[in-house]
């Protein structure tokens, strides 16, 4: 692969740039404020500062791209709108959807639609493709996209083949459009023409934006080709590969691709390939064996790149292969009865996109049907959940219509995860025998290590406790209140606390509202521990490299801490009666 980072010390990679593009260390929008960024100096950052009364004007890269996979940082101002046009003609929007639960094609990570001023008032735009769902963080903060897109395919005259195509575009870890075909260019097109190549364009006429971290990984390389194969098939079980001068074979033959549509036998034989790998572009290249039912391994020029696997499944290997012809083997022994025959190889390698040189009749193993668990209305389900390496082993799960949703740590009466879109994936847990647990489906921010909410502290500097050994700490459940939304009750050092969250108005997050049966001294409440933390104004915080905001919203007249933490900072308030915060993310 040719993966090339843009630098942005200057704007040497990009054509022109306009007076609203600038360079900055670091920038911040306001969250209540619309088409507010504003830059601090320094470098790093691409920043488009401008508003309607200022418009700017698209930047575009001098480099030209075809096959292409795309990774970058973006923020949106409150309000703001702006896109990201590959090879200047199909634009993935960016826009500032917060809270949305029903995107369209024209909200964030929607590809915009095509458009036509022939047709009547109401019809001119069409095929656009809106996300699946809304995995969109709040104006301000970081966002992460990545998009894998294939250029249309044109003939020697010039004909177009085949069309453009998103092949995947994943946001903030949730993949939001699939092998989404484009029979043209979207409204807004650099040209009303389509290329095999084109520049990166982003949009600086709509609005506010930032970026950072752009990556680029170009696919313009010459594929590797199969050929002179010949195959071999032979009756029996083989754990190891035979000594095939005494073994003489069931079948024979050539073959013009790989397949194991060879063997005739379901079960207990073993193919050989030999060939030819003819390789165009010297480097380093990756392989994918499939093996469905049984194992297999891979030589190239006598060295073994992928070895005998155990089992059933996939093998992988990579090898440094110099331009020219390479003599390959390739050894697929099939014994598990229950699965079907399936030899498959996939291939990526410098400037080549992973692709499947046999005939794809590869499953994917044993198929699973997903069972996946909506929140139509407020919903509560128990499970295992995994917070990194740590499985929280009493978690309640608890869903809303607004599609913003949290995990609850009964053990530690901590709020270990929270995310936004669809609900739950409980397949691990569901599925066969199962393992207990389930998992987010959402754009997720997990907090961390779960730790204890409450403890008490000689001072803002005492250190916090890492599990709750004398603290006399005790789950007493949760009632619903008359819309199913849960209240979680526990008792801590002697004082019952009853902890309830709620949605925010237009799902901008949640709200929670933690009260003490009686007033205390020396309780401190664990907010947030974050790799960062900023302050923002007075009550409102950004952590974690700006992935969410918290607000303090009702402490009565305590005061919260920054403080230093194990390699991290956090962020504690001395808890008397009752406290209330929010998360906006």
């Amino acid at each position: 692969m040719a993966q090339n980072t843009i630098p942005l010390t200057d704007f040497s990679y990009f054509q022109s740039p306009g007076a609203t593009w600038k360079l900055a260390g670091d920038v911040h929008s306001d969250l209540s404020q619309k088409s507010v960024l504003t830059v601090s100096p320094g470098t790093g950052i691409l920043a488009n500062v401008t508003d309607f009364s200022n418009p700017g004007k698209d930047l575009y890269t001098n480099t030209q791209f075809g096959d292409m996979d795309l990774e970058l940082d973006y923020m949106m101002a409150k309000g703001s709108n702006s896109g990201i046009y590959l090879q200047g003609r199909y634009e993935i929007q960016l826009l500032d959807s917060w809270g949305k639960t029903s995107p369209a094609a024209g909200d964030n990570g929607g590809i915009y639609e095509r458009w036509n001023e022939g047709k009547p008032e109401g019809q001119k735009g069409y095929e656009g493709h809106a996300p699946r769902q809304n995995a969109s963080r709040a104006p301000g903060l970081w966002q992460h996209m990545k998009i894998s897109f294939q250029a249309p395919r044109f003939s020697a005259t010039g004909q177009k083949l085949d069309n453009a195509r998103i092949l995947r575009v994943e946001l903030n870890g949730v993949s939001i459009q699939e092998n989404v075909e484009l029979s043209g260019y979207t409204r807004g097109a650099m040209d009303n023409n389509e290329v095999a190549k084109g520049p990166l364009r982003l949009q600086g006429d709509h609005g506010p934006v930032a970026f950072r971290n752009i990556k680029v990984t170009s696919y313009d390389k010459p594929r590797p080709e199969l050929v002179d194969l010949k195959y071999s098939v032979y009756k029996g079980r083989y754990d190891a590969e035979p000594d095939y001068k005494n073994l003489p074979p069931e079948a024979e033959g050539t073959s013009v691709i790989l397949s194991s549509n060879v063997s005739t036998f379901p079960n207990d034989f073993l193919i050989r390939y030999t060939g030819t790998i003819r390789v165009k572009e010297a480097g380093e290249y990756n392989f994918n064996l499939s093996t469905l039912g049984g194992r297999g391994s891979m030589r190239i020029k006598d060295q073994v790149v992928i070895p005998i696997g155990q089992g059933r499944g996939r093998s992988r290997g990579k090898v440094t292969l110099p331009a020219g012809d390479h003599p390959f083997e390739i050894f697929y022994s099939k014994f598990l009865d229950f699965a079907k025959p399936a030899l498959g190889l996939a291939i990526a390698g410098p400037g080549i996109r992973e692709y499947i040189i046999s005939d794809a009749n590869v499953a994917s193993g044993d198929p699973i049907d997903p069972i996946l668990v909506n929140a139509p209305v407020n919903t509560i389900l128990r499970s295992f959940v995994d917070i990194d390496t740590i499985r929280v082993t009493h978690a309640v799960n608890v869903g809303s219509a607004e599609q913003v949703h949290y995990t609850y740590d009964m053990d530690n009466g901590m709020i270990v995860q929270l995310w936004r879109g669809n609900f739950l994936d409980a397949t691990p847990m569901w599925h066969s025998r199962g393992d207990g647990s389930s998992r987010a489906m959402g754009m997720l921010q997990q907090f961390g290590r779960p730790m204890l909410a409450i403890e008490t502290l000689n001072s803002a500097n005492a250190a916090w406790t890492t599990d709750t050994t004398g603290t006399g700490f005790r789950p007493k459940g949760y009632v619903l209140d008359d819309n199913e939304r849960p209240t979680f009750r526990y008792q801590v050092y002697n004082m019952m606390v009853n902890d309830k969250t709620t949605v925010l108005p237009n799902a901008e997050g949640i709200r929670r509202e933690v009260s003490l049966a009686q007033p205390a001294v020396n309780l401190y409440f664990r907010l947030a521990a974050a790799d960062n933390i900023e302050t923002v104004s007075d009550g409102l915080y950004l952590l974690n490299d700006k992935k969410y905001y918290l607000r303090i919203d009702d402490a009565g007249s305590a005061k919260p801490v920054i403080r230093d933490a194990n390699g991290q900072k956090e962020l504690i308030i001395p808890i008397q009666s009752k406290l209330s915060y929010s998360i906006l993310f």
